[in-house]
């Protein structure tokens, strides 16, 4: 696979092609990713939940993160690289970047973190000191207890209009990527058309440039349970590889998610 940048995505977004990512946590999973030509790899704090057996991202460590993505980087050379920033590692813009440079060190091509306009001064720090940022909103998992749950997010009217001044305004700050958890498609939808930036859905309907799925997700062996946005490729084809490969067929020809796996 050749090297993939954030060029390459904001390529595919102009040109309409859409691209499917994945989560990743080790060598021989990310070399597994990258021989299917998987462009995007996110080592992200679900880590907590899949690897851990926690019952949140919450307990996860910048520690954590950065030793899972030594092992994804050695595994896959050339995805874009992305590491979830764990929860109040970036309470503060000082704190961000000390932190930040802690992953990039690690192997990672760009950092992410769950928020709204609160991180405007925050992207515009690390982008300043050459720390590339994806921002997460919708269902943000560090916010799970303000949320009292894994709820979806973006349904009233009022919070809808706020996601989307969000969405600009991080971009606006720096942000290249832009993912959108458990949201109406319709929301999904509007967002990826304001944003110049390429948005990648999970649980957000298939009308955004790109799609996640947390790995054990993809092959059916999550130790807690199947979110209804998930679907488990492996069931269908047998194997890891074909399993890969057929999320990315089908991702690319829009046929990933289906309504069943969306939010109106």
């Amino acid at each position: 696979m050749k090297k993939v940048s954030i060029n390459t995505l904001m390529k595919w977004k102009q040109e309409g092609r859409k691209f499917a990512t994945s989560t990743a946590y080790d060598a021989s999973f990310s070399q597994l990713f990258e021989q299917q030509e998987m462009p995007l790899l996110l080592v992200g704090d679900s880590l907590g939940m899949v690897l851990q057996g926690q019952e949140s991202t919450l307990p996860v460590t910048v520690e954590d993160i950065a030793y899972h993505t030594r092992c994804v980087r050695a595994g896959s050379p050339n995805c874009l690289l992305v590491a979830d920033m764990p929860f109040m590692s970036y309470a503060t813009p000082e704190q961000a970047c000390q932190e930040a440079a802690t992953l990039m060190r690690a192997g990672a091509n760009m950092v992410k973190l769950e928020g709204g306009s609160w991180l405007i001064e925050t992207v515009k720090q690390l982008t300043e000191r050459s720390v590339p940022v994806c921002a997460h909103l919708g269902l943000t998992p560090q916010s799970v207890n303000i949320f009292g749950g894994f709820r979806i997010q973006g349904r009233e009217q009022e919070k809808a209009e706020q996601m989307v001044i969000d969405a600009i305004a991080l971009q606006n700050a720096g942000a290249q990527l832009l993912v959108l958890e458990c949201v109406p498609t319709s929301l999904a939808q509007r967002i990826t058309r304001e944003l110049d930036i390429p948005v990648i859905g999970i649980g957000a309907g298939k009308e955004t440039d790109g799609q996640i799925l947390v790995m054990h997700d993809m092959f059916g062996i999550s130790a807690n349970y199947m979110p209804k946005f998930s679907k488990n490729f492996l069931v269908e084809t047998g194997s890891m590889q074909k399993a890969i490969q057929q999320y990315i067929q089908d991702v690319e020809a829009g046929v990933f998610p289906g309504a069943e796996h969306s939010f109106e």
